[in-house]
């Protein structure tokens, strides 16, 4: 039996890209109807652009048209305008479709092996699907993140800066693709071109209105993204972090998340010591799949629905070393799969989902573990090592 599955799995059908761009085509569409009536995230994007048009508040509650607020920056409006433009349904429908077809794209065009690219799109399959079905913006963050990563790969340091400002003026996610600074052979250029872009987002959405209401907006966005922080920490539909999983476990509401962060950052930053590394190809993608986990391990706005970002990240940390991956690795990746790509869906137990998942933001913890040990790795392991044949 297991023999028959193995020669079945192995068929050239599974491993072909036209496949699995028909799957990433077909996820979007599938999602895209099933939620064309629940789409309330497309909705708050939709209506992004039409209140910058008609000059109101992008922040102020409008519970006649959506749930929630806003919490995306004023760029935001322009990004959005080619899908809010058009009728809801198709909207939203094309709004998916591009989300994943951004990724797709952004994946196959990063200098992965064939091997890697078959990885990393079935196994984010499932992640993206729950992205979808939330018309989730992180889809295009991971995005954002591997082409900045490409772009400073290939020296195209003007267009890795446009990726760096697009992400950060949309989400501020995005910043850290300043991450790959050190790996650039250009940096005077890649700081030029951040200037350049951060002046043409910062002002594009003038297009609507004059600086003064921009400014406002700009204001606006602070004072919205400060009074989220608060209201994240015990939530049970964000702070789905290493940050919400620590403070929803203690159950403790007066010490600052500001000394897990710079502990976070430390861990993060060490590899950089590493100079002589830099060369190594499988060095650079091990930082990427961090950068990739760490975005939304340390952020309190991080959602269960936001997660594909840092599976992107885990599949790179799984097949991106040059040594074999040991069945400890391979038990992290199925303790990934089950508890946090799976617990959101009706497949999972729903008596565990919400009595532990959801409360205690244990979605987290499989990334977490990757990310410790992906930290180590990367703090003593010689990635110039040759790949053992498999």
């Amino acid at each position: 039996m297991i023999d028959r599955c193995k020669a079945f799995f192995s068929r050239p059908f599974w491993s072909d890209h036209r496949t699995l761009l028909a799957l990433w085509l077909l996820l979007p569409i599938i999602g895209g109807l099933v939620k064309i009536n629940k789409c309330n995230n497309f909705l708050i994007f939709r209506y992004v652009f039409w209140h910058a048009w008609n000059g109101t508040s992008l922040y102020a509650p409008y519970p006649e048209e959506y749930h929630d607020v806003n919490h995306y920056g004023p760029f935001f409006s322009v990004v959005v305008a080619p899908f809010a433009v058009l009728p809801q349904y198709l909207g939203v429908l094309l709004w998916v479709i591009a989300l994943s077809m951004f990724l797709y794209v952004a994946i196959r065009k990063s200098q992965f092996t064939k091997y890697q690219q078959i990885f990393i799109l079935w196994f984010c399959a499932h992640e993206l699907l729950t992205a979808i079905f939330m018309q989730q913006f992180n889809i295009a963050i991971a995005a954002v993140i591997l082409l900045s990563y490409y772009c400073i790969e290939k020296e195209q340091d003007f267009w890795a800066a446009f990726f760096i400002m697009l992400g950060t003026f949309v989400k501020l996610y995005g910043i850290v693709g300043l991450a790959f600074f050190f790996f650039s052979r250009h940096k005077g250029r890649l700081v030029l071109s951040l200037v350049f872009w951060a002046v043409v987002m910062f002002a594009a959405p003038m297009v609507f209105h004059g600086p003064d209401y921009l400014i406002g907006q700009y204001q606006e966005w602070y004072e919205s993204l400060s009074s989220k922080n608060a209201e994240n920490m015990f939530s049970t539909t964000t702070n789905v972090s290493i940050l919400g999983m620590i403070r929803k476990i203690s159950q403790c509401a007066t010490y600052s998340d500001i000394w897990i962060i710079l502990t976070g950052l430390v861990m993060f930053a060490l590899p950089y010591l590493r100079i002589s590394q830099y060369k190594y190809i499988a060095f650079r993608q091990t930082l990427l799949a961090s950068v990739l986990m760490f975005v939304v391990l340390f952020s309190t706005g991080s959602e269960s629905s936001g997660y594909i970002t840092p599976f992107v990240g885990i599949a790179i940390w799984y097949t991106a070393v040059p040594w074999q991956r040991t069945k400890w690795d391979v038990a992290l990746m199925i303790f990934a799969f089950i508890l946090s790509s799976m617990s959101p869906s009706d497949l999972f137990p729903a008596y565990i989902r919400n009595t532990w998942v959801k409360p205690y933001a244990l979605k987290a913890l499989p990334i977490a573990l990757i990310w410790l040990k992906l930290c180590y790795e990367m703090y003593v392991r010689d990635y110039s090592e040759k790949p053992v044949a498999s």
